[in-house]
């Protein structure tokens, strides 16, 4: 089976950073909140940790004796997650101050 062709052509670079806490918005995870672990800049996918999680079947390798079916997270779109802080979820904008490019939370004014 072949893998789905990658969509090319100007994608924005993601605002999420890795250990930022997000909400899910979409999908059958909707409203629950996790830890952003790896970011597919190319794909536009986040891993959220403990999320999305599938049951893959592993197979008996000399690192791992047992075989068997084990569940991993899987990736879910950047559009389908949303920065959350204390007071709740919010886009993320840039500040540009005198000391370099800070990220804010949109809707409170947090530094993130």
């Amino acid at each position: 089976m072949t893998r789905r062709p990658v969509v090319t052509g100007v994608r924005a670079r993601p605002r999420l950073r890795r250990d930022d806490q997000v909400v899910v918005i979409a999908g059958k995870e909707r409203g629950k909140t996790g830890r952003v672990l790896r970011i597919d800049i190319k794909r536009q996918q986040v891993v959220l940790e403990g999320l999305n999680l599938v049951k893959k079947a592993m197979r008996p390798t000399q690192q791992r004796q047992q075989g068997g079916i084990s569940e991993i997270e899987a990736p879910i779109h950047l559009s389908n997650v949303m920065v959350t802080t204390r007071d709740g979820r919010s886009r993320i904008r840039y500040d540009a101050a005198g000391d370099g490019k800070r990220r804010i939370a949109s809707r409170t004014g947090q530094e993130l």
